[in-house]
Order: structure tokens, then C-alpha cells, then sequence
């Protein structure tokens, strides 16, 4: 009797093993998509109803924060690592020391594609296109070929060629000067037009943040992580801008800037 219980339990542990091994492992992401949104607090961003629905199914930074206002340092800090010493809504030449840089230096091609952007004109495309909110137009003083019109994005879609694509919406769309509403409706289009594409299909992952709240002092944002094989989680881990550049860097395996360098990695929301 009691080998034959022995036999039913390394059976049943068997089974056990088999049924875990069986589940599809997370892919690790080799794509990067960012997008920015403008100037609401976490509760507010929540007003618009895509992303309240988005919120419920995919993976949430709850205790994630801008580093500071207003909104410019708050994009180098995203995409340098550093603010430079920018305090204000202002342009200044800054050395090439950005992600966009180190991933032409690397040989590994990426995009900003750019709303309302006019080609060659990326300091001053008429509104309601804003060059503080183009990051890539500060570092070395100009735009690399690198930052295109936001339609060149449908184009680049059925390829997997880009690995890093920033995504800008115009200042109407990213909730600056239009309604929380009108903002929310482009992201419903254009969330949906780059997880229907073969550019996302496993191995890919979209962060979606705000550069700053209203103006409170905690500065906390909402952050959401898309990814193609990983359902709705929350993470109340401690995370601001500099973490989603850490993030991106490990991910696209380059060597983290400034600030990213000492930051908590979002790997909880990434899979």
C-alpha cells in the first residue's frame, strides 16, 4: 500500500511540473514604443475613458513620478537621462549625449515620429505642433533624419526593422491645449494602430506617461506598460522618468545615461 501511494504522489508531482512547463514563457521585448502625454495628474488622466479602460487590462505604475515642472526638462529627462539644468519652456543647444544618439552610435534604427511636424522645420513646424515636446531637436542642436512626420508611423508599422519608436502627438492631442477627451480619442486610434501591426506582435512593449501633472507637488503620473503576452498587473514600486529610460536602455542594450544609470527598472510591468 505504501509504494503504491508513493507511485500516486510522483504521479501527481509529475503532473504538477507538466502542467506549469506548459504555460508560454513571457517574451522578452526587443521593441520600444514610448508615448507622452501633457500636464495631468494621475486621477486626471483617468477621466478619459480609453484610458480607464486601458488601466483595468494592462500593467500600471501606481506610485510613478515626474521629476520636476515645467514640461521640457521633464523630456530630457526621458530621453538623456538629466534635466541640464533646464527650468523652463525654453530651447537650448544641448551636447548629443541622448538615447537617440547612443542608438545611432549602436547601429540600431529608431523613429520619433513627430504630429504636425513639417520636414526640415523642427523647431518651428506652425501649431499645433510644439517643439518642446520634440526632445531629439535639442541634443546636438537639430533634428537627426531620425524624427519624421507622425505619418511616416503607418508606413513603418508591418516591419519590424524600428526598435525604438517615440511617439508625439501635437499639442492638441497630447492634452495640453485640447480636452482630456480629444486626447483620449488619439490614443484609442493610435494604441490600436500599433498593437494591430506586425511591428508589435510578441516582443514588443509600449509605455504611455505623462511629463508632469497639474502642478501638485508629488508630481505623481499615470504610467501604463503594454505588452503583447502579459495581462493587467499593478506595481506600486517607486518609479519616476529616469526609470522608463533605464528601462528602454536595458531593453535595447545600451549603456544607461546620467541619471537612468541609478534608477529602478520597470522589469515587474515588462514581464
Amino acid at each position: 500500500m505504501t509504494r503504491w501511494i508513493a507511485l500516486a504522489l510522483a504521479a501527481l508531482t509529475l503532473g504538477c511540473a507538466c502542467t506549469r512547463t506548459s504555460l508560454p514563457p513571457i517574451v522578452e521585448p526587443k521593441r520600444v514604443f514610448v508615448i507622452v502625454m501633457e500636464n495631468h495628474s494621475y486621477e486626471e488622466a483617468l477621466q478619459g475613458a480609453y484610458t480607464t479602460e486601458l488601466e483595468k487590462q494592462v500593467g500600471v505604475a501606481t506610485n510613478y513620478h515626474a521629476i520636476t515642472h515645467p514640461s521640457v526638462p521633464n523630456y530630457l529627462a526621458i530621453t538623456s537621462g538629466q534635466t541640464w539644468g533646464v527650468n523652463a519652456d525654453i530651447y537650448r543647444a544641448l551636447p548629443p549625449e541622448d538615447i537617440g544618439h547612443q542608438l545611432t552610435s549602436a547601429n540600431i534604427r529608431w523613429r520619433a515620429y513627430m504630429e504636425g511636424l513639417v520636414p526640415g522645420r523642427c523647431i518651428d513646424s506652425p501649431q499645433p505642433y510644439d517643439g518642446d515636446h520634440n526632445p531629439f531637436a535639442y541634443y546636438g542642436g537639430r533634428c537627426p533624419s531620425n524624427v519624421v512626420p507622425f505619418s511616416e508611423l503607418s508606413r513603418d508599422l508591418p516591419t519590424t526593422a524600428t526598435r525604438f519608436s517615440w511617439i508625439g502627438p501635437d499639442s492638441c492631442h497630447d492634452q495640453h491645449d485640447c480636452s482630456i477627451a480629444a486626447g483620449d480619442d488619439w490614443l484609442r486610434q493610435t494604441v490600436g494602430m500599433v498593437t494591430s501591426s506586425p511591428a508589435w506582435q510578441a516582443d514588443a512593449v509600449l509605455f504611455i506617461t505623462w511629463d508632469e501633472d497639474s502642478g501638485r507637488t508629488d508630481n505623481q503620473v499615470l504610467t501604463l506598460v503594454l505588452r503583447p503576452d502579459v495581462k493587467h498587473r499593478v506595481s506600486a514600486v517607486s518609479y519616476d522618468h529616469y526609470s522608463l529610460l533605464a528601462t528602454t536602455e536595458d531593453i535595447l542594450g545600451v549603456p544607461r545615461l546620467a541619471n537612468a544609470a541609478t534608477a529602478q527598472p520597470m522589469r515587474d510591468l515588462i514581464g
